[in-house]
């Protein structure tokens, strides 16, 4: 016999009692890594210490063994979720314990618009506030990485969404328009201490994060000079001509830190796929007239850009703010519309977003981004 007929033989002969080792054994053919994620209820009957992954909405605020709160949150430092949305007995809530670096992120105080959403968190099953829980909490995601389905999953519809609930197309855009309007308008000045509060950086309480080059940089550091940080535009000046007055050009739901040398390489750009690198910008790239962004800010970007062609269509005395599939230059048009939806699904909401809408919200101008809270809203509207 061959060497070559030796090796196949021994080959055959090793898959053979492989086969038969698993078949003897029962031994599962699906890597354990790809379970799914326990359910609330059996994290509840679960409570062994292992450290497991836990699918569940978010329900309240634990505060006491038998207590949840679901307004007027005290402090960033727990979660309750449950299998259902509308789950009322603490008996069925697991109690997640929300370490010191997620706290910005996923704590309600910060991010109340976290309530009703389907997260997925992982740590050890044991018992907090005497209550089934988890300890230690190591990661926190959206489940499956997708948005919130349509139909009112915000906590706001039945308040401030109230009136566009249910509607679609033009008359959704109309009526958004309504509801966001007559916000607080800043001035160019204030733009800057706004920043400081809606992107600082969850990591480092001293500094911001940039947009498009996700530095972290010094709050201080904001100005004109090389490596400082200014006031990103997201939606162009030169697209609506409204410069930096109290408006469009201040509207903070639109601007963003950005680094000096990588907001002038953006311009007055429109947004689309492909070109050269971006110095001092990972993932970014441009040509003459399109400017893409790194992946984990496609959907941000696409976001602003529907709250701007919403908030202002030409009522009070600025442009018409107007979406278009093209390329622009110099105009009330911004673009491009077919990518900016792609963004919105491909880079789903995150913590950091919402935070900064709410903090906009609370504390500088009163109104909110629509498309944070819906982003299924956008392809209501122009899709």
């Amino acid at each position: 016999m061959t060497g070559h007929h030796r090796r196949n033989r021994t080959r055959t002969l090793g898959v053979a009692l492989t086969l038969a080792l698993i078949s003897v054994l029962g031994l599962a053919a699906t890597p354990s890594q790809a379970a799914a994620p326990l359910t609330v209820a059996q994290a509840i009957g679960q409570q062994d210490g292992s450290t497991q992954t836990v699918r569940g909405y978010v329900v309240g605020q634990p505060t006491a063994t038998n207590t949840v709160v679901t307004s007027g949150y005290p402090n960033d430092y727990a979660l309750a979720i449950a299998d259902t949305a509308s789950t009322t007995n603490t008996s069925q809530m697991l109690y997640v314990q929300i370490p010191s670096a997620f706290r910005a992120q996923w704590g309600l105080r910060t991010n109340p618009t976290l309530k009703g959403r389907q997260i997925d968190v992982t740590g050890t099953l044991a018992a907090y506030f005497s209550h089934p829980g988890m300890t230690g909490t190591s990661a926190f995601a959206f489940a499956g990485g997708t948005q919130p389905p349509p139909g009112g999953t915000s906590p706001w519809d039945s308040t401030y969404y109230a009136p566009a609930v249910g509607r679609t197309g033009s008359a959704l855009k109309t009526s958004l328009h309504d509801i966001i309007d007559g916000n607080t308008r800043l001035t160019y000045d204030q733009v800057w201490e706004a920043l400081k509060d809606t992107d600082q950086d969850p990591n480092n309480s001293a500094n911001v994060r940039t947009l498009y080059s996700g530095l972290s940089l010094s709050k201080t550091l904001n100005g004109g000079d090389p490596d400082d940080w200014n006031r990103e535009h997201t939606w162009a000046q030169s697209h609506g001509g409204f410069g930096t007055v109290a408006g469009p050009g201040t509207d903070v739901h639109h601007l963003r830190p950005e680094d000096v040398t990588v907001n002038s390489t953006r311009g007055n750009k429109d947004f689309d796929l492909g070109g050269s690198a971006v110095s001092q910008c990972s993932d970014c790239w441009t040509d003459s007239d399109s400017f893409e962004p790194r992946d984990a800010v496609k959907g941000d970007v696409a976001r602003m850009l529907f709250y701007m062609a919403v908030r202002y269509n030409g009522d009070d005395g600025f442009a018409d703010l107007e979406l278009n599939n093209t390329v622009n230059g110099s105009t009330a048009f911004h673009g491009k519309l077919s990518v900016l939806l792609q963004w919105n699904t491909e880079d789903p909401v995150d913590g950091f977003e919402m935070r900064r809408n709410d903090r906009i919200h609370a504390a500088w101008q009163g109104n909110r981004n629509p498309f944070i809270d819906h982003p299924e809203w956008a392809t209501s509207i122009w899709g």
